[in-house]
């Protein structure tokens, strides 16, 4: 078989943006000949080169071309690099998701062992330089080639099929644990994948021993040539340098294997219920082909890809990645011309605690501007300052930031007991108690002191933005911008609209966000906006359930076939019981009995209880018999999966209520706010499908949310 056996494939794909193979000579130090294969789809440089079947059909004979020239001794050497910033960004996930039969999807999953296979087999000395993100496929281009470098300047380096519903079968799943171990490779393909597709850079893959060598950006094409060179000439102390950090990185025995396998399976229950499929299978692979030749597990790879890109969960997955990730996202519904937004040069925070602190540090890594903390004494505003360089600190400890950087970053954050320090702000956020009367109050003050100009934000999570502007002097000026916890990781921003909101505080607020690196969607003015109503919900049927006497595991643990990253209970004791009664109260004041306030609830709050559950030794968790006795329970207990439907048939509910009531311009900006500020699992494609799925839209509602899907 050869490349030019999958054009037919490749017909049925005549608009993909190609990523070109151009190919030239470079002589080398010492006389030899490497032929410098550059991946680039034409376009400028902030649109990422992709793996479509045209595009592999085009790598593929460029390949076979350069082995025909090999074995005719005109070059001496391949490499594979990218255009600026990428190497090749993974897939094309739309081409991929558009094949509609297996046989489609196979020939597919065969196109890439084909031609990386050709990179893989070359007589010839093979490498990859590893310029700018490589993800997926594109990492798999890499592992492929005998020989790897890395610039220190790369992002984005991953394999995140599991995360997308696949798993890395372009022989990622046996090069990668066969090059740098098995406990490695399940922290990069399961792990990392599974955690919000945490990627690695250009250093830590380095570090892992993805990579052979590590250049600086400056002179990264440079270097790896010249390295190349040493390789090509067969210089005997850069060779023994690669053979003894391989063997030092793959160093692992069949104990080792196996425990990384159980290892994976125990992060995949824990992070899905294992109710994806991809993860299970993924690992099964690496399981059974322990002692596969790359030929076994090549067809082991091509068979469990074909049958994974024809479930549902991956075209759940294409559409919570593609169609609202990588589009919704970055052209958010609503969000007024920016050219509308005003410049930001200086923040302040009302407030020193735990989240005040937390938008401090944002504001001041991603905008690099002065940031003012303050609080009602001295003592409150030096622990947030504190907190600030101490999570700076970790930063670069971490080499997450320079040591410039860092003091850069210390020197930006600020602590004040008066807001006059904001005279001159041009942005303030209050962080303070959930209380309107406190937040009203804080506004006052704050309007006193700063410019007409500067525009004012709540981070509230459940209070009325249009109560907090009634009393404003200026209430065009405020702006709801609701961030959530830990605001370093989760990447939703809800930003909230009033009435009388301009659409250049808009704006600004929309730029910020972009600045922030976050994920805006813009809300109406409702209780709790979007994700804490929506869990809330889900939370308030699940103490109901039990309030009436269902058994507590049985409550905690129905929810499990929608693989929510924690249970109820879990989530209910990470968020704090207070906090959470407090917003359930508010929704319940806003919508009545659709929110249940759990009288057993405020008993353990009374009580000074954090969590219902008790962590033993050993992992498993109980009602400590002290907590029982402060529980009162009904005479009415319902199944698992009575709850499960009840609870869909809920959200169901309260969906079908947030689009009538307008809250947001569409399901896709739930389904957004759910998979970015919530964690809803992305093999779910989205709440509302989901609820689609499950015939609970059509049960509650009498339609589907996506009628057309």
């Amino acid at each position: 078989m050869s490349t030019a056996d999958f054009q037919s494939l490749a017909r049925l794909f005549p608009d993909e943006t190609v990523t070109h193979s151009y190919v030239r000579d470079v002589r080398l130090p010492g006389g030899a000949t490497l032929a410098l294969l550059t991946l680039d789809n034409d376009l400028d440089h902030s649109k990422p080169t992709t793996l479509g079947p045209n595009t592999l059909v085009e790598l593929g004979l460029a390949l076979e071309g350069l082995r025909e020239r090999a074995g005719r001794g005109e070059i001496d050497a391949v490499a594979v690099t990218g255009k600026p910033y990428y190497l090749v960004a993974g897939a094309d996930l739309s081409a991929v998701g558009s094949l509609q039969d297996a046989e489609s999807s196979r020939r597919l999953a065969q196109l890439g062992h084909e031609v990386y296979g050709v990179l893989n087999g070359m007589e010839v000395p093979t490498f990859a330089f590893i310029n700018g993100a490589a993800m997926g496929g594109g990492l798999e281009i890499a592992l492929a080639a005998h020989y790897r470098t890395v610039s220190s300047g790369a992002n984005g380096i991953s394999l995140p099929e599991a995360f997308l519903g696949l798993v890395p079968g372009w022989g990622g799943v046996y090069r990668l644990p066969r090059l740098i171990g098995p406990q490695n490779a399940v922290k990069v393909m399961i792990d990392n994948a599974l955690s919000n597709n945490k990627m690695l850079n250009g250093t830590a893959a380095y570090e892992l021993g993805v990579a052979d060598a590590l250049f600086e950006p400056a002179d990264f094409l440079e270097q790896s040539l010249a390295w190349a060179g040493k390789i090509i000439a067969g210089d005997a102390q850069t060779l023994q340098a690669v053979k003894e950090r391989r063997a030092g990185k793959a160093n692992y025995d069949d104990a080792d294997w196996d425990a990384a396998v159980a290892k994976g399976r125990i992060f995949v229950e824990a992070k899905t219920s294992n109710a994806a499929p991809a993860p299970g299978k993924l690992l099964d692979l690496l399981e059974q082909g322990r002692d596969w030749t790359q030929q076994e597990s090549a067809a082991a790879e091509v068979e469990t890809l074909t049958e994974l890109m024809q479930t549902p969960h991956f075209r759940n997955t294409v559409y919570a990645f593609l169609d609202l990730i990588q589009r919704r996202s970055k052209r958010p519904a609503g969000a007024p011309d920016k050219k509308l937004a005003r410049p930001v040069t200086k923040v302040g925070v009302v407030g020193a605690g735990l989240m005040a602190s937390q938008l401090a540090l944002l504001f001041a890594r991603q905008l690099k501007v002065p940031v003012v903390l303050t609080d009602i004494d001295q003592a409150r505003v030096d622990k947030g300052v504190a907190y600030v360089h101490a999570e700076v600190d970790k930063l670069l400890a971490r080499k997450r930031l320079s040591a410039a950087a860092a003091n850069r970053t210390k020197a930006l954050v600020m602590g004040s007991v008066t807001k006059d320090a904001f005279f001159d702000a041009d942005f303030v956020i209050e962080a303070v108690f959930e209380e309107l009367g406190v937040k009203k109050q804080v506004f006052a003050e704050v309007e006193a002191v700063v410019s007409p100009d500067c525009i004012l934000a709540t981070n509230t999570s459940s209070l009325s933005v249009t109560e907090m502007a009634a009393d404003l002097k200026h209430p065009e000026r405020l702006v709801g911008f609701h961030f959530f916890n830990p605001v370093a990781l989760m990447p939703l921003l809800e930003i909230v609209r009033v009435p009388k909101t301009k659409e250049a505080v808009l704006a600004t607020a929309f730029a910020l966000a972009k600045e922030l690196k976050k994920t805006p969607v813009l809300v109406q003015d409702a209780a709790a906006f979007v994700v804490n109503r929506v869990l809330l919900r889900l939370m308030g049927e699940v103490s109901r359930a039990f309030d009436a006497g269902t058994d507590a595991k049985t409550a905690d643990e129905a929810l499990r076939p929608m693989g929510l990253p924690m249970t109820p209970f879990t989530l209910l004791a990470m968020v704090g019981l207070p906090v959470a009664q407090h917003v359930q109260e508010s929704l319940h004041a806003a919508f009545g009995e659709r929110f249940h306030v759990s009288a057993n609830q405020q008993r353990l709050i009374d009580a000074g209880k954090t969590s219902l559950w008790e962590t033993a030794e050993d992992g498993s968790t109980h009602i400590p018999q002290d907590t029982l006795d402060l529980l009162q329970f009904g005479n009415y207990p319902v199944t698992g999966e009575e709850l499960l439907r009840t609870t869909q048939d809920a959200l169901a509910e309260e969906i079908g209520l947030m689009l009538e009531e307008g809250v947001v311009a569409g399901p896709e900006d739930i389904d957004l706010c759910m998979i970015t500020g919530a964690g809803w699992p992305m093999h779910l494609g989205g709440i509302t499908p989901y609820l689609d799925q499950v015939g609970a839209a059509e049960r509650v509602n009498g339609r589907k949310f996506h009628p057309g899907r």
